[in-house]
């Protein structure tokens, strides 16, 4: 069967036993080098693709990705708003709401939040808030109750739960210089709003009837919330869509409040990828030491082969694939490593916090309260090629040098 002479020699180079102890030494410390950079580059790649899934899963499906907001105040004929919104093949829904800022109070216990009124059945529409909701409140969610959905972090901060009562303070104005005593209603709390993030901390629900009469504007809402076919080109739409509208509207996109988010985990992304670059060839540089030796460490065998008749091209394919062996194995060793971290990167970080008693992600400053994670191949792929194609190249000035040797000079000097 036929098979290559230079890869079978340096097969037989690179598993032999080196007569110097520093040639091994090396040899293994630069195939744990490329593993080691491999495996955290994995991990870091898939740490970013798991809040990029959950930026876009958790708080793209429950905020909503444009909005329009009357100017002039509460907009009245926000049904037809709706209708031509909807007219764009690149709206899916639309939906109205109520928003307003209060203060929430349970005894000595005091949070500013931002209330939020909903039509239920409208709001599955544009967006997956039910999904969140406990104890199957948004089923029970109608106006006339005194019912609120409060965020899981906002009812941590206050000390309720479900069924308890807590008191909103909502600002009066009357249009003068003067200020008023705010308004107090008196709610229940139906349900928990639980998005482990940012949002848990800063948003209560109510339905739309409740908070039209609590904020006083009769049968107008605040604005329209749309959702569109192209998340990521949300404020192109809106703006095309709000150019239709004969209302005079705020245009107003989720990146404008969370379009940071995304910018900053592409970043991090981007500089992962440098990063990739960099570690994996510092690591096989380690190569180019380990040839090195090698081929001093084998300098006779060498002069051995050209005196058989070895042409310079196959000397240095035997050292090439003496390289490329060590690349290779540590590509598989790290990604192994990489894949079977990452696959558990959540439950490993939880259990780091648990033992140490430290909560790395508060859910009140991030959008999310644990450090998701998400493999995908295209990554693996390209890390472990990335450290293949570099361990190849630094092959090349070793190889370079073993076939030049001079025969004569080598045996001559044993």
């Amino acid at each position: 069967m036929f098979r290559s002479l230079s890869l079978f020699i340096g097969g037989r180079f690179s598993r032999a036993k080196q007569r110097n102890k520093m040639v091994s030494f090396i040899s293994l410390s630069s195939t744990i080098g490329i593993a080691v950079g491999v495996a955290v580059i994995i991990i870091g790649l898939s740490a970013m693709n798991g809040f990029e899934r959950e930026l876009q899963n958790r708080v793209l499906s429950v905020i909503p990705h444009g909005e329009f907001e009357g100017v002039k105040g509460p907009i009245n004929d926000w049904q037809t708003l709706m209708t031509q919104a909807t007219k764009s093949p690149q709206v899916v829904a639309a939906a109205p709401y109520v928003k307003f800022t209060a203060l929430a109070e349970k005894g000595t216990q005091l949070k500013a939040i931002e209330v939020r009124g909903v039509d239920p059945q409208r709001e599955r529409a544009v967006s997956r808030l039910s999904e969140y909701v406990t104890d199957e409140a948004w089923a029970q969610f109608a106006p006339g109750q005194q019912q609120v959905i409060l965020g899981k972090g906002v009812a941590d901060q206050l000390g309720v739960g479900v069924g308890d009562y807590l008191t909103l303070m909502i600002p009066a104005s009357d249009g003068s210089a003067r200020v008023q005593a705010p308004r107090r209603v008196r709610v229940q709390v139906s349900g928990l709003l639980a998005l482990n993030g940012q949002i848990d901390h800063s948003l209560a629900l109510l339905p739309l009837q409740d908070a039209q009469q609590y904020a006083r504007i009769g049968d107008a809402v605040s604005g329209v919330a749309i959702k569109v076919t192209d998340v990521l080109n949300a404020s192109r739409i809106v703006r095309d869509v709000g150019q239709t509208l004969n209302e005079y509207v705020y245009l107003r996109s989720w990146q404008q409040k969370f379009g940071f988010l995304y910018r900053d985990i592409q970043m991090v992304r981007t500089i992962m990828y440098l990063v990739m670059v960099l570690v994996i060839g510092v690591a096989s540089f380690n190569i180019v030491s380990t040839l090195m030796m090698a081929v001093k460490d084998r300098a006779a065998e060498i002069a051995i082969l050209r005196t058989m008749g070895a042409s310079d091209g196959l000397v240095k394919r035997i050292f090439v694939w003496q390289g490329v062996f060590s690349g290779v194995l540590g590509s598989i060793v790290g990604s192994i490593l990489g894949v079977l971290v990452a696959f558990n990167l959540t439950t490993l970080i939880k259990g780091l916090e648990s033992l140490i008693g430290h909560h790395f992600l508060s859910g009140d400053i991030y959008f999310v309260d644990f450090l998701p994670s998400q493999v995908q191949s295209g990554d693996v792929l390209l890390v472990s090629g990335t450290a293949i194609v570099l361990s190849l190249l630094a092959t090349w000035y070793p190889a370079k040098r073993a076939s030049k040797l001079n025969p004569a000079s080598v045996l001559s000097s044993k």
